[in-house]
């Protein structure tokens, strides 16, 4: 995986990051909490850039070519860059605006940048989603994006990831949707109130 930071301003509101393997619905609980929560200005949900078609996966995303993808950097209009999987993602930067003025942010994160995104986003939380191998090898083959070898090396990719970091709060996402999603808005929930009480 590569990486690349910038110097961010000052952040003070939460960035709450998604994190968890490919198949573990972390784009259908953020759509769940985003529809949960309505149309409240002091939560964003980020769209990150990525260097693939708009109609490809489930994720809202900006869609990029590669030279697309150089010019945005030379303008400086990312906070973060990595590439993971043959793509590349970045973040914009107006996440910083809206951090530095103590609101909550959102965004589908990668569990091999997470150390970074710490160290440029120094009020990130991680919100690990979880789901049970069995069903996540199911989820994968379900959506016939990968050849079984692939998948094999998702899994594999995925469990050792897993020890990587801690995360602030697990969410299992084995089970009904609605469950995990309510688990997602109520960490958000608190996270929001402890930002607006500091």
């Amino acid at each position: 995986m590569q990486v690349s930071k910038t110097k961010t301003t000052a952040v003070t509101g939460p960035l709450v990051v998604v994190l968890g393997p490919s198949g573990s619905g972390k784009d259908t609980l953020m759509s769940y909490a985003r529809d949960a929560i309505g149309d409240r200005t002091d939560v964003l949900f980020v769209r990150r850039a990525i260097t693939r078609p708009a109609d490809a996966g489930s994720e809202d995303h900006i869609a990029m070519t590669d030279a697309e993808f150089d010019a945005a950097i030379d303008e400086g209009q990312f906070s973060l860059t990595w590439a993971a999987n043959g793509l590349r993602y970045g973040l914009p930067r107006a996440i910083e605006t809206h951090l530095a003025e103590g609101r909550l942010a959102v965004v589908n994160g990668s569990r091999g940048a997470w150390a970074i995104i710490q160290q440029v986003f120094p009020s990130a939380v991680a919100v690990e989603i979880r789901v049970d191998p069995e069903i996540l090898a199911e989820r994968l083959e379900a959506r016939g994006r990968e050849n079984a070898l692939e998948i094999e090396a998702r899994l594999a990719r995925a469990s050792a990831l897993e020890s990587r970091f801690d995360a602030d709060v697990i969410i299992d996402n084995s089970g009904e949707v609605q469950a995990a999603g309510a688990a997602l808005v109520a960490y958000m929930t608190r996270a929001m109130l402890v930002s607006n009480r500091d």
